[in-house]
């Protein structure tokens, strides 16, 4: 059993430290921090925590996956971090952290911030009207009746208050006042409002567009976005004694016109012209553009990326009634997140990935994938091969039925209500019968297509011990120091082989030498990484150190330049060892072969009676 206290102070730890967190959230599987300096983050360390399946930087910020036991985790860190969303001293830093990420890491932590606490409640109202309209279709309660009217109402709030809702997580991600900015907001729904826009309104002879604006995100978020520059030019110039007053009266008051003539508009057009290309995929690609999108789902949820749907998929339930993109395809891919996990726990020998891959596949049966997305199939090939395909053909025949979703849940087996149609009773028999359909079909072919790659690796190793050379080509090592396995670098990217075949080599010197003849490809501008091409074809890339991105160039210096024709012992790269080790960073060196399928060297592969030497530069094995 996880012990929280001791795991949250590792994770509070590996992120930095307290005043290293600038805001913590959490979703349904993750920790969510928002830091000041991503560089004080140490993923490696993060990952072996117990009770974390995984831990990423995405949408700008370091996500820690916890899976089921979010909330204990989450509870456990929060009583090490105190309030942390009280602190201008904090906003300050949070800022700077900012500059250093790029634009499309900070427009997707505020979509994130923005729409993530937004799902409890969202869901919540979707699955109680899914329900209401599945016991209405199965004449179990009568819509005329004051119970469902009443339950219909408490559903439908969060949606028709999006603006709200909206304003208050925009406010809260801004920092500026929560109630005054959701006051503002507020404006745009008042029923006289909407009355008056009806019979058409001319402000200072401009004649206000009439727009709904319940439902709508995209004109609350830009109000409050105004608002918050607003609020911190007024109180600038503000005198003190009537601050408490003035500010948000002028503030709400300019905020409120602006919105009226340019930003509500503007914004509702944003969100419909949003919806409108994604209906315009969907009918004219239909299937194929669903299934598209299932497929690339699991990247799409392990990076964020699937919350920039949020924006169409509310306003198009509220607007349209239904919803036939996302959810539908989120079926599929949900289902084939869950077979594929529970195929794995069936053919796994590892007792470790077997619990995770049986944990992943429950959460993932109830619409939650997150512990799959991070715990299997992101770790393995064969599964996030499985996956996509599963998903891939699923989605297409979801397409082809035509199955609508009515609320915006990640569909699993409690919330197959959101399927119901009272008007189409089939609706929800073929979304059923996908259910069971994607499921089977991943977890079946997952039963093939899965072997332990503990196993492979051990059987290719029987079969190639004695393979000493390199093959066609010869090469020296590229740094002195002892040579290991890829497999032993503690680097899922490298260790799991998904930049290609090759060695690692714990340097005793600070200088990168080219192994063979070569042409120079190009050299990171940080100088940490290489690559180059051999006289023979073969492409090498050389990677000095584990994170070492994150020192921006300090401590390498490159000695060539793309394009620069190098000779075998010829200095590539010098770096300062003592001080990257000294910074906290593993200076481990890779050598990969990355032009896949045309590889004319042939790596050494390591096992327990084996062992690397070097003998005058050159790699050789040696037994035991």
């Amino acid at each position: 059993m996880t012990n929280y206290e001791s795991s949250a102070k590792q994770i509070v730890n590996y992120v930095g430290g307290r005043k290293n967190i600038s805001n913590l959230i959490h979703c349904s599987t993750r920790l969510r921090f928002s830091l000041v300096d991503f560089d004080q983050v140490n993923l490696n360390k993060l990952k072996n925590v117990d009770g974390v399946l995984n831990a990423v930087t995405n949408s700008g910020q370091c996500q820690v996956v916890v899976g089921n036991d979010v909330m204990e985790m989450y509870d456990a860190v929060t009583k090490l971090t105190g309030d942390l969303n009280n602190s201008d001293q904090t906003a300050t830093k949070e800022k700077q952290g900012r500059k250093k990420q790029g634009w499309l890491h900070v427009v997707l932590d505020y979509m994130v911030a923005i729409f993530q606490p937004l799902i409890p409640a969202i869901a919540g109202g979707g699955v109680l009207r899914s329900f209401l309209m599945l016991f209405a279709m199965l004449g179990w309660m009568s819509e005329k009746s004051t119970l469902y009217q009443v339950l219909n109402f408490v559903g439908t709030a969060p949606v028709y208050f999006l603006p709200l809702l909206v304003a208050v997580t925009t406010a809260q991600k801004l920092r500026v006042n929560v109630l005054v900015a959701m006051s503002t907001v507020s404006a745009l729904v008042l029923p006289d409002f909407v009355t008056a826009m009806g019979k058409g309104v001319n402000l200072l002879g401009v004649h206000l567009t009439n727009v709904d604006y319940s439902t709508q995100a995209f004109p609350a978020i830009l109000a409050v976005f105004f608002y918050a520059g607003m609020e911190k030019l007024v109180t600038k110039y503000s005198p003190k004694a009537i601050r408490v007053f003035f500010v948000p009266m002028v503030s709400m008051a300019v905020t409120y016109l602006v919105t009226l003539v340019v930003l509500g508009p503007f914004g509702y057009y944003v969100g419909t012209g949003l919806t409108a290309v994604i209906m315009f995929l969907y009918q004219h690609f239909g299937f194929l553009a669903m299934a598209l999108l299932a497929a690339a789902l699991p990247i799409m949820v392990s990076t964020g990326m699937h919350k920039a749907l949020y924006p169409y998929v509310l306003p198009t339930l509220s607007s349209v009634g239904h919803e036939m993109m996302y959810v539908p395809a989120s079926l599929a891919h949900n289902m084939s997140e869950s077979g594929m996990s529970f195929a794995v726990a069936v053919r796994t020998k590892d007792p470790k990935l077997r619990a995770t891959a049986l944990s992943a596949g429950i959460s993932a049966l109830f619409g939650i994938t997150e512990p799959a997305v991070y715990g299997v199939t992101l770790q393995h090939k064969r599964a996030m091969g499985t996956v996509m395909a599963s998903s891939f053909v699923g989605a297409g025949i979801i397409g082809l039925l035509g199955i609508k979703a009515f609320a915006p849940v990640g569909p699993g087996l409690a919330s197959l209500s959101i399927f119901a149609d009272k008007t189409d009773p089939s609706n929800l028999y073929k979304a059923i019968v996908m259910f069971f359909v994607s499921l089977l079909m991943s977890f079946v072919l997952g039963l093939f297509v899965w072997k332990d790659e503990t196993t492979t690796d051990r059987d290719d190793d029987r079969q190639k011990d004695s393979e000493q050379s390199f093959g066609d080509e010869q090469l020296s090592t590229p740094v002195a120091g002892t040579v290991m396995p890829l497999s032993a670098v503690n680097d899922e990217v490298f260790s799991k082989g998904t930049l290609g075949k090759g060695v690692a080599v714990s340097p005793t010197q600070g200088k990168l030498v080219a192994p063979t003849d070569g042409t120079v490809m190009m050299v990171y501008k940080t100088g940490h990484a290489l690559g180059m091409k051999t006289k023979g074809g073969s492409e090498l890339l050389f990677h000095i150190g584990l994170d070492t991105v994150n020192l921006k160039g300090k401590y390498f210096t490159p000695k060539v330049k793309q394009g620069d024709k190098v000779k075998r012992g010829d200095t590539l790269i010098e770096f300062d060892l003592d001080k990257i080790k000294a910074a906290g960073y593993d200076p481990t060196t890779m050598m990969v072969v990355t032009n896949r399928g045309k590889e004319k060297l042939k790596f050494p592969r390591f096992n327990e009676n084996t062992k690397p030497e070097f003998n005058n530069g050159n790699l050789n094995l040696a037994n035991a």
